[in-house]
């Protein structure tokens, strides 16, 4: 069983590329766009992430991307959702 730290890792790492992509996770969630398996499913592939321990340092010289780098197993979660978003909000 994975460890609580490692989890919550992954977890703030998924939530930082949210941002990082303008794909507000919580709110997709709350809104009933993404179910708790599928955000599980996102941390459970972000741990399974050969680039992982790159990620913090990618996200913090580009704070503000159209998506997620091709190296991120969640880009197309990512930018599924950020559709959906622009959608609601246009």
């Amino acid at each position: 069983m994975p460890r609580l730290g490692h989890l919550m890792t992954h977890l703030r790492l998924v939530l930082r590329m949210g941002q990082a992509t303008g794909t507000d996770i919580v709110r997709a969630h709350n809104k009933g766009r993404l179910s708790q398996e599928d955000w599980a499913e996102m941390i459970r592939l972000c741990q399974g992430c050969g680039w992982a321990a790159a990620c913090p340092d990618w996200m913090e010289r580009h704070p503000d991307v159209a998506g997620a780098p091709q190296t991120c197993p969640n880009k197309h979660q990512f930018a599924a959702l950020k559709v959906i978003q622009m959608q609601e909000l246009g």
